[in-house]
């Protein structure tokens, strides 16, 4: 993800076509900022490359190799993608315009907010599970009605939590073959999410909308790849694409994919703002709350899982956080990410 910062391009082989154009959701922002007035890009470059390792449980020289298939496929998708017809793309839920009428209003009643989840079983479902992760839950007390989590979580607490019950049965694996990809792109989800809505309320922002938007990109991810294995599958006899597609898929589409689910999931203006803020910064202005927390809750959630990261010295420099408002977000971050291990 660390082509969010628009100097940094993806490394994709020659033989391999370009993605498709930019969905034209809102007019370019102006060029980045000057790279040598960031922290190691780099590393954060690194980083990323990382991150596909533990997601695609591969190593760095497996998910680089160049293979037929590649270029086939990535043809297919961007053809698919020029046409905004992805067949894996997840239907808006039903839910969620009236959620979201219920996130961006600050004067949602907690009646209100309880009516509206309530009024969907799977939802009401899904919300009480959510509570009792180890990502939400305040306490050692099981939380089993919808009023218990709104007064023990507070609205902001279950507008985060409703939203996060929204996404989580479109990322539960569907069969054995994505069970690992999707349990550990839904844990980066949330570690990226969790960063953002914490930075963002320790800058008086929107906690809950850079929550939201914060998960948009895992479920992008997990997209992307059902549509390279169906893709595969229909080009090679069923058999299992190698991870160096998936790899080549991901870097190349992944924010593309991230504002076609915004798009198609008609989010409010202000949060499409949000992403696109993030993939194309306005010069001097990279520190977006979605920006940090996609890098400290990338770094944390592959520290957590014993892999390669980054340096701590260049996650400091990366972030725009006093180092008091850091160690305090970083140290919920890891209880969070410590206890859902344990679980």
């Amino acid at each position: 993800m660390w082509r969010l910062f628009n100097w940094l391009k993806p490394k994709i082989p020659a033989s391999v076509p370009e993605t498709a154009p930019p969905l034209d959701t809102k007019p370019d922002a102006p060029d980045g900022p000057d790279p040598d007035n960031q922290p190691s890009h780099s590393a954060l470059d690194q980083l990323e490359n990382h991150l596909f390792c533990w997601l695609l449980d591969a190593g760095p020289a497996t998910i680089e190799r160049d293979t037929p298939m590649t270029p086939v496929v990535l043809t297919a998708l961007a053809d698919q993608l020029r046409s905004g017809a992805l067949n894996e793309l997840p239907r808006q839920p039903n839910v969620l315009p009236m959620l979201l009428r219920a996130l961006t209003h600050e004067d949602v009643s907690r009646k209100e907010l309880a009516e509206i989840i309530l009024a969907d079983p799977a939802l009401t479902d899904q919300l009480l599970h959510m509570s009792n992760s180890p990502f939400f839950r305040p306490g050692e007390h099981l939380i089993e009605t919808v009023e218990q989590a709104i007064f023990r979580l507070g609205l902001d607490g279950v507008r985060s939590v409703a939203a996060a019950a929204v996404m989580r049965p479109m990322m539960t694996a569907r069969n054995s073959h994505e069970a690992l990809f999707a349990q550990r792109v839904w844990r980066w989800g949330l570690a990226c999410a969790r960063s953002a809505e914490l930075i963002a309320n320790a800058r008086g922002d929107d906690g809950n909308a850079f929550f939201l938007v914060g998960l948009i990109p895992a479920m992008a991810h997990l997209t992307l790849y059902r549509e390279v294995v169906r893709l595969y599958r229909e080009r090679q006899d069923g058999a299992a694409p190698e991870p160096a597609v998936i790899h080549a898929a991901l870097r190349a589409n992944d924010w593309t994919v991230t504002r076609l689910l915004a798009v198609a999931w008609n989010l409010p203006p202000r949060y499409q703002a949000h992403l696109l803020s993030t993939e194309r910064p306005v010069r001097g202005r990279t520190h977006t709350p979605l920006n940090d927390g996609m890098i400290l809750g990338t770094r944390e959630v592959l520290r957590d899982a014993h892999q390669r990261n980054l340096p701590e010295d260049v996650l400091v420099e990366a972030l725009a956080l006093a180092p008091d408002e850091f160690e305090r977000i970083r140290a919920l971050l890891l209880n969070m990410l410590r206890d859902a291990q344990r679980t």
